[in-house]
């Protein structure tokens, strides 16, 4: 780790041990007594195949319960495993991801002088921060086990904060029989975060889960700019401090997801691409038609403006007969073209246990298999698909950054298509609007 980025790491990391409280041999332990998410006295159905030490569990307004479990690797930090959705109206658990994870944080640097992997070159993992009771609102901090910390010192830090967060509406209606009335709900989300130090960023890692069984990944950097960076007078940097002195050097930071699905319990899950186009009809009012495309065998994909894919459970259906399933929705995106792995938007490949990162993957995937993502589709039928989704920011700096630097989120959302027969949010008094219903209205 060059000099820059591993002499803060070292200070910060130092002060946080000076605060960690040592649990013996406890994995996890709550933090400050708060509500929190937590385990209930009685384990639901198929929960969640862990201890209840690694079990989270939490019931939203309007009747959505939550459960997961989770673990901590050594390089890809926080794991999300066994995640399942269940809605008000739902005899079980749906089960929807067996996995996920980050897959990678790439940074490389405008000048061409330097270009990290964050998770598997430069300990991302290993700097796990302490988190303040005051950064868990609500919630209980937990603590977590390093596995391969730097010192013993560091092997069990309390770093993941599982909570609560207002989101707003959830929705809102107004009904066009009573001016007076109005149907609204204001939502929450559990929400799971992590802050984990590298160099002189530090990265807020999130992971929500809303009423309406939606999940929201983003990753937030912050901490501050590195001094060392100043040096950027070839056009490449934005100057900082008094007049056009010092430049800091501006770089990327392309994050990368792994989801594992497990749609109704099944790794069996479909990949559908849809793709729409407008043509003019002659008569001043466009039509729109829009193609599903079957994605059979292990694809790179670009995003476009009128496309976007769904995982469609093979294993289940909701109560009106339609497959279940989860739309990707990106977040804004800077798109890399500096490195093949980083020129495409989403992956889908055929699970394999040795593809964990999507570049510089540390296992050794057998004879050609590569280092990162884009070598792994190769024609391969899709029967076990893992999903990599790709968010870059480009970060040019600015005089607000200095300091701390305010946090700069990207990050995606699976949104539920059709895993419930309506909103499963919809007030009582609306739960027999389901399709064409103005005859009863």
């Amino acid at each position: 780790m060059p000099e820059r980025r591993l002499r803060r790491a070292r200070l910060r990391v130092a002060a946080a041990v000076g605060a960690t409280t040592l649990l013996g041999t406890v994995a996890v332990a709550a933090g400050p007594a708060q509500a929190a998410p937590k385990a209930p006295a009685k384990a639901p159905a198929p929960a969640a195949n862990c201890s209840s030490a690694y079990q989270v569990e939490q019931k939203l307004d309007g009747g959505t319960t939550w459960r997961m479990c989770w673990h901590y690797e050594s390089n890809a930090g926080l794991v999300l495993d066994n995640v399942s959705y269940q809605p008000k109206g739902e005899s079980a658990p749906i089960k929807v991801l067996s996995s996920a994870k980050l897959g990678q944080i790439h940074v490389p640097y405008d000048d061409g002088q330097n270009e990290y992997d964050d998770l598997t070159g430069q300990g991302f993992a290993q700097g796990l921060m302490q988190l303040d009771p005051a950064e868990c609102p609500g919630g209980t901090i937990k603590t977590v086990r390093v596995p391969d910390a730097w010192s013993p010192d560091r092997e069990k830090v309390k770093g993941l904060c599982a909570t609560t967060r207002a989101r707003g509406h959830a929705y809102r209606m107004g009904d066009a029989s009573n001016p007076n009335k109005v149907y609204q709900r204001q939502g929450k989300d559990l929400l799971l975060y992590t802050v984990n130090q590298v160099g002189w960023y530090e990265y807020i890692t999130e992971w929500r889960f809303s009423g309406d069984g939606t999940m929201s990944m983003q990753v937030g950097a912050t901490g501050t700019l590195s001094p060392m960076d100043y040096d950027a007078g070839d056009g490449r940097g934005w100057p900082l401090g008094k007049g056009a002195k010092d430049y800091a050097t501006s770089h990327a930071h392309n994050v990368f997801w792994r989801l594992n699905f497990g749609l109704d319990g099944s790794p069996k899950s479909k990949i559908e691409q849809y793709d729409s186009k407008t043509t003019a009809t002659g008569r001043g009012i466009p039509k729109t038609k829009t193609t599903r495309t079957q994605i059979t065998k292990e694809l790179a994909g670009d995003a476009a403006e009128a496309r976007w894919w769904r995982v469609v459970s093979t294993a289940g259906k909701n109560k009106d007969g339609h497959p279940r399933s989860y739309e990707i929705v990106p977040g804004h995106t800077t798109k890399y073209q500096g490195r093949s792995y980083t020129k495409h938007d989403v992956y889908f490949t055929d699970y394999n246990k040795c593809e964990q990162f999507a570049s510089n993957n540390l296992r050794n995937c057998g004879r050609g298999a590569g280092k990162s993502v884009d070598k792994w589709v190769n024609g391969q039928s899709l029967k076990h698909p893992v999903v990599w989704v790709n968010i870059g920011f480009h970060h040019i700096a600015r005089d607000e950054d200095q300091e701390p630097m305010p946090v700069h989120w990207q990050g995606f959302q699976l949104a539920p298509r059709d895993v419930t027969a309506m909103n499963p949010l919809t007030p009582p008094a609306l739960s027999g609007h389901n399709g064409h219903t103005e005859e009863d209205r």
